[in-house]
């Protein structure tokens, strides 16, 4: 049995704790917004194409995976921050293990940033395509 005890940090529940939660979120975003160029240029990619998702003829179900997929660029891209944030909080010296770290960071937002791409491609192409060429 573990003796080590839970963080003196750590919240217990309730309303309260909805109520934070919901604050420490917006301090997130605004964090982001204001510190993270990477957040700011992604939230101007993917913005215009989760408005066009809605707006262009396609199933209901396709416009809610293409703008998931753009929500998704963005969390992957917070957490890649959050971990950043943390390796530079813990040294700034260079170590292989934090240059790891934040390389794996940038990997994961690479990979969704390309399948958000190849999704836009194959399911709103054909339709952009149709509605240029007519």
């Amino acid at each position: 049995m573990s003796t080590q005890k839970e963080s003196p940090f750590k919240s217990v529940g309730g309303a309260a704790r909805l109520s934070k939660a919901f604050g420490y979120s917006m301090k997130g975003f605004a964090h982001a917004f204001r510190h993270e160029a990477a957040f700011r240029q992604e939230l101007v990619l993917v913005m215009p194409f989760a408005i066009a998702a809605v707006f262009l003829p396609l199933p209901l179900i396709e416009k809610i995976v293409l703008c998931a997929l753009a929500a998704m660029v963005l969390i992957v891209e917070l957490l890649n921050s959050a971990i950043e944030a943390t390796v530079d909080r813990i040294s700034l010296d260079q170590h292989p293990l934090s240059g790891r770290a934040k390389d794996l960071g940038s990997a994961a937002v690479f990979l969704t940033i390309t399948v958000f791409a190849l999704s836009w491609l194959l399911l709103a192409g054909p339709v952009v395509w149709a509605l240029v060429v007519r």
